[in-house]
């Protein structure tokens, strides 16, 4: 069968993705399924099978007062919420109620298998091949986020460990921990966050790679500006994003500061290997550990971009502006300086004016 022609395809509907399916339709691209032979088309697909991105399977514990860096999608504010309900149940609301509020037709579950160059002409079309049919694009937005790709790191002696290994992305609640030791590795904002919640009911011992710096100063907007152009230039050197704490430092928030209040916010070095019952420490103490909680973060999920070939050898993608340097076609958004909610926002406007703007959609 013949791949679906089709001018904008949307890989993910998460913050990202539906800020650009909102401009695209601004702009006056139809979505596929409503779409005349005369119309600009577009085509979001999502790999979950509801609407709400990875705001869906936050852990449950997560709450509206606490969570870090909502943002309202374009055009349509987050409705008011008790700040005590849940972030995975008002949130997910929030997003299916935006996506039938514009008719973005969002199709899912879709997997995408593959995005692929129809032949050697740069003014073809991409395929992106999925286990619901193929399409073939002028254009590709990729907005897959990372949640899909926790990152496991790897220490001697882990396939032994007898307890339980769980990474912050299967995180429920600190209840399954009560009464057990739990060595929680990370410096992020989920790291001291669950730092401080697992503490009220379990014993934790919290271990980073680097000693915390703290930061007293506030977030704010020079400070900002500063971080995002340090990704910006390491995305377009195509060098790895790298963790949000390795460019914004670590700032003072209210659960640091009650884990502190309450004693709890202790940092051990990393460990050096883990044993059957616990982890060994680089002065060759022993920890003892039922549970080990890898807060270690996420890695962007761009697998199904690899016939591209556009991975560099420092394991990034050059990227300016949201756009691939190397494959003009192909938008990354919600990858380095646009994965925060406010960033894939404006991303997702930027990469609708970039294709508009283009002569091969001006020529369509």
């Amino acid at each position: 069968m013949e791949p679906a022609p089709v001018d904008v395809v949307v890989i993910g509907a998460g913050q990202a993705g539906l800020s650009a399916a909102y401009h695209l339709q601004r702009r006056g691209f139809v979505p596929l399924p409503r779409a005349s032979a005369a119309d600009q088309t577009f085509l979001v697909v999502d790999a979950n099978a509801e609407p709400g991105g990875a705001w869906q399977h936050r852990w449950a514990s997560l709450r509206m007062a606490t969570v870090n860096g909502i943002h309202e999608l374009p055009g349509f504010a987050v409705p008011p919420a008790d700040p005590a309900a849940a972030s995975r149940d008002i949130l997910p609301a929030y997003f299916a109620e935006y996506e039938e509020r514009y008719a973005l037709d969002v199709l899912r579950p879709v997997h995408v298998k593959a995005v692929r160059r129809a032949d050697d002409d740069p003014g073809a079309r991409l395929l992106v091949e999925t286990d619901r049919g193929t399409w073939a694009a002028r254009f590709v937005i990729n907005a897959t986020g990372t949640w899909t790709r926790p990152f496991w790191p790897r220490y001697p002696g882990q396939e032994r460990f007898r307890g339980r290994l769980l990474h912050v992305g299967g995180y429920v609640s600190a209840d399954e921990f009560r009464g057990k030791r739990v060595v929680i590795v990370g410096a992020g904002v989920s790291a001291v966050q669950l730092l401080d919640e697992i503490s009220h009911v379990a014993d934790t011992f919290w271990v980073t790679r680097r000693e915390p710096e703290w930061v007293d100063e506030d977030f704010d907007i020079p400070a900002r500006v500063a971080a995002i152009a340090g990704v910006e230039d390491r995305v377009r050197r195509g060098l790895a994003p790298g963790s949000v704490i390795s460019v914004t430092g670590m700032h003072w928030t209210p659960w640091a500061r009650a884990a502190e209040a309450r004693g709890v916010l202790v940092r051990h070095p990393m460990f050096a290997s883990i044993e059957e019952d616990g982890v060994r420490m680089p002065d060759g103490t022993f920890e003892r550990a039922d549970v080990i909680l890898w807060a270690t973060g996420f890695r962007p999920a761009l697998d199904h971009l690899a016939p591209l070939r556009l991975r560099t050898p420092d394991g990034g993608f050059r990227v300016e502006n949201g756009r691939s340097i190397d494959e003009p076609r192909l938008f990354l958004i919600g990858y380095g300086p646009s994965q925060s909610t406010v960033g894939a926002n404006r991303a997702g406007r930027d990469a609708v004016r970039a294709i508009v703007a283009d002569p091969v959609a001006v020529a369509a």
